[in-house]
């Protein structure tokens, strides 16, 4: 008798993290570790560029006492980013000034992501981005 594994749905990768200046590292890291072991590394630099940014934002912008962060592989080579908190304020794309030392996050997002979005849930909000290997479009 031969066995064979089904489908249980996608892989995926779910973390929470308590809203310290450490949660973007440990979320980059873990999500690095995610598409390592599904053999998606040419994601990583954008994947752990994106995290770092919404988890960032998520610690900075809102009073949420923790942060989630999860990756879900949704093909051969691409993958989502979901990022969680307890705020209802969705994040808006800006272009700061040259000077300005803050403010690049979600322009960064926009730049690096195939696509990018953000939805109310229930008690906060969800922040995804689409990642493709090959580029952004």
């Amino acid at each position: 008798m031969t066995m064979t594994a089904a489908s249980v749905g996608p892989q995926r990768y779910q973390g929470r993290y308590p809203a310290t200046c450490r949660a973007a590292a440990q979320a980059r890291r873990d999500v690095t570790l995610a598409l390592q072991a599904w053999g998606l590394l040419q994601l990583a630099d954008v994947a752990r560029q994106i995290v770092t940014e919404l988890v960032a934002n998520a610690v900075e912008h809102t009073d949420s006492a923790t942060v989630g962060a999860s990756i879900t592989r949704t093909g051969a080579e691409s993958a989502r980013i979901v990022v969680t908190d307890t705020s209802s304020t969705r994040p808006i794309r800006s272009t700061p000034a040259a000077d300005e030392e803050n403010g690049r996050g979600v322009f960064l997002v926009d730049a690096l992501a195939h696509a990018w979005g953000s939805e109310p849930v229930r008690g906060g909000k969800r922040v995804w981005a689409e990642l493709r290997a090959g580029g952004k479009r």
